[in-house]
């Protein structure tokens, strides 16, 4: 062999092996980053995916905005009699909605499972609220906000939540057993009885509606046969029966005196009783079919008192008309069916159980306000989700509405 041909196969030789040397080095660098991603993801707190579910948070957002802006055309002129600033609960509701929303997209990247296991912790903290509510001095008697500086928290919006949670930890643990009386019924019943307890000292009658209707669906889906919830509902009739015997319901029976009434007149006490009630009768029905034009109610110019709060669908109701009532509560609806789709989605019973839960208070809640404004229910105080006045109720219920979105992201991941 000559030593050209010599050099060249040597060069050769050279250029393979420092090409194929290359080539692993390569190779092991990136099984390297590869491993690293994994285990980034692996120890990530937040990882279950980014399958953000668009349809449930727009709607969320457009019933959010909506409601702030109904919010302000009712509230403008009470906050300027009353407080002499106009955009005084339109600033304050603006406020908790940006930190309402960064809280709903917060959780939606946290694990719900994590939930499953602080369930019966965050079930101990409602009731520390519901006590600790009842210790505070109240000039009007009604006790249900702890105060913290310029703001409070209403306990029962912690208990509404915590009875969901805790029922669907407890349904998705005991679902073979949920039909008997020792894991079904009676943890059910205690945990309803002790918070119905609690809330009828404060007083808050429409809490414990809610927290009924909650605790007997949540008991319903996870497996509890009819007649258990029969045999309750005929038990909670002789309770009340015996509480409205002892006088223990006065405050409830009050409300009721006028129950139906509202256009009548009976007496002056009747009369005025019936006052918020039948003024948004008069809201509901002046807004005709497609309403007065937005900004341009009469009934929120200090006839309709806190229109603000739970009357704020009537004022909707003047300003929008029949037309977009009906929009409005479509939307509602396509809300709480999105929620219940995501929530069968879910790969495990607990997200079922927790988002059916919790979309499905907002359907309750709606519900029981337009029976209220429209004196089918007495005036009990039935706030309406995303529309009436109020920072801790808002920043509850995006937060709940984060957690249905974290079910989404691990149910778009299992149907991938």
């Amino acid at each position: 062999m000559s030593v050209d041909t010599f050099r060249r196969e040597s060069d050769r030789r050279r250029y393979e092996h420092e090409r194929h040397t290359s080539s692993v080095a390569s190779s092991r660098s990136h099984h390297e980053e590869n491993r690293g991603v994994k285990r980034k993801k692996q120890f990530s707190l937040l990882s279950i995916g980014k399958g953000l579910d668009i349809p449930f948070c727009m709607l969320i957002v457009l019933l959010l905005a909506i409601g702030i802006t109904m919010m302000f055309s009712a509230s403008y002129p009470v906050a300027f009699y009353e407080i002499g600033d106009s955009y005084y609960y339109l600033k304050r509701q603006l406020l908790f909605a940006i930190v309402g929303l960064a809280i709903m997209l917060a959780v939606s990247y946290v694990d719900y499972h994590h939930f499953h296991r602080f369930s019966v912790l965050i079930l101990g903290v409602s009731y520390f609220a519901l006590i600790l509510v009842l210790l505070i001095p109240s000039e009007t008697g009604v006790k249900r906000w702890i105060g913290i500086g310029d703001y409070g928290i209403q306990a029962s919006e912690i208990t509404k939540f915590a009875i969901v949670l805790f029922l669907a930890h407890w349904g998705s643990r005991y679902y073979d057993k949920m039909d008997t009386l020792k894991y079904g019924v009676m943890p059910g019943a205690t945990i309803f009885a002790t918070t119905a307890l609690l809330l009828l000292l404060e007083p808050h009658y429409s809490c414990i509606v809610i927290v009924g209707i909650l605790t007997v669906l949540m008991l319903f889906i996870s497996g509890i046969r009819i007649k258990w919830l029969a045999i309750a509902a005929v038990l909670l009739a002789i309770v009340i029966l015996l509480l409205w015997v002892t006088g223990l319901l006065s405050y409830a029976m009050d409300r009721m005196d006028g129950w139906g009434k509202a256009l009548e007149y009976i007496d002056e006490t009747q009369w005025q009783q019936t006052w918020q009630t039948r003024n948004s009768l008069y809201a509901i029905g002046s807004g005709g079919l497609f309403g007065l034009g937005l900004g341009q109610s009469r009934q929120k110019y200090l006839y309709l008192p806190e229109p603000q709060n739970d009357f704020v669908f009537a004022i909707v109701c003047e300003e929008l008309g029949l037309i977009g009532a009906i929009a409005i509560l479509l939307i509602f609806a396509l809300l709480v069916w999105r929620g219940i789709v995501i929530s069968l989605r879910s790969k495990d019973r607990f997200g079922k159980l927790l988002g059916i839960g919790l979309t499905s208070q907002i359907g309750i809640q709606v519900i029981l306000n337009i029976l209220v404004i429209t004196d089918w229910l007495p005036n009990t105080g039935i706030s309406l989700p995303f529309f009436s006045y109020g920072g801790s109720s808002l920043l509850m219920l995006l937060f709940q509405m984060g957690l249905v979105l974290s079910i989404s992201r691990s149910s778009n991941i299992e149907k991938a």
